[in-house]
């Protein structure tokens, strides 16, 4: 009688590829939960897309399209263009230098860091209660969006860029505040610890502790949100707060599509400058 041995089946190489994803079916899951969960937010936001690609909907955008041709190129217009894009940049640029005014000293008095009283293991009463407030403080800035701050200040100063420049730096102030101080407390603080300990002041703990290991980090994002800054004011001159985008607005609202697609030319540029501008001195910093 023959037998026939059996032969074990080949063993996987350990440095060869499985046939399958081993996590497939967890990652099955959880995209059909998001699924599920992303539905009603649809259904409630009337999102349908399909809309657009009806005959009646493409017939609209071509015409509208259509009557931006041939862009504005009056040398009058242009001259006044320019003028309104370096409005635009001087808006965001004086805006941020009041956020960082703002929030300068509220991410100092706010950062538990460089809290005197908190070297002992528990921080003392009043100085917990003003952090706290402080904190609270710059939720509400950053809470509030610039355009509503814009609306709020075009009634209280008028029609320009005043209302700009102060809507950025209160919004904005927040938005730095707030990141100014996850940045200081979530690197080393044993430098910042040791001059606290040694009769050093919450200032000088600060430039010679925090400030000279994080520096990098908090100019990177100064210099991000700067360029969301140009950004912003763009979108701000729709409620009267001066720069391109208020002149943008003049040109819609008179369906003058040559002018608004020459600024748009020109406010893109910007946007481009501004980013090789800040990816620039990214690379420097880092």
């Amino acid at each position: 009688m023959n037998t026939v041995a059996l032969r074990p089946p080949p063993r996987r190489s350990p440095d060869r590829a499985p046939d399958h994803d081993p996590a497939w079916l967890g990652r099955l899951f959880w995209c059909g939960a998001a699924a599920v969960l992303l539905a009603p937010l649809f259904v409630a936001t009337e999102f349908r897309p399909w809309v657009l690609f009806e005959p009646q909907s493409l017939k609209v955008t071509g015409r509208f399209l259509a009557s931006f041709l041939p862009p504005a190129h009056a040398p009058d217009f242009l001259a006044l263009v320019a003028r309104e894009a370096w409005r635009t940049v001087a808006i965001a640029t004086a805006g941020m230098t009041l956020a960082l005014a703002i929030a300068l000293p509220l991410t100092l008095l706010s950062t538990r860091v460089l809290s005197i009283s908190a070297l002992s293991g528990r921080m003392a009463l009043g100085a917990f209660w003003l952090r706290q407030a402080l904190r609270w403080l710059l939720i509400v800035l950053r809470s509030v969006p610039e355009l509503v701050w814009a609306l709020v200040f075009v009634r209280v100063v008028g029609l320009g860029p005043t209302a700009g420049v102060l809507a950025i730096a209160l919004t904005y102030g927040g938005m730095l505040g707030k990141v100014y101080g996850e940045i200081l407390e979530s690197g080393e603080t044993h430098a910042t610890e040791t001059l606290l300990r040694n009769g050093a002041s919450r200032l000088q703990a600060f430039a010679y502790g925090l400030l000279p290991q994080n520096a990098a980090e908090l100019t990177s994002y100064t210099v991000y949100r700067w360029e969301c800054a140009i950004r912003s004011s763009v979108v701000l001159g729709f409620v009267g707060a001066g720069g391109l985008g208020q002149q943008m607005d003049s040109s819609m609202k008179m369906f003058n599509g040559g002018e608004v697609l020459t600024m748009l030319a020109v406010f893109v540029a910007l946007v481009a400058l501004s980013d090789r501008i800040s990816s620039g001195l990214r690379e420097r910093l880092g």
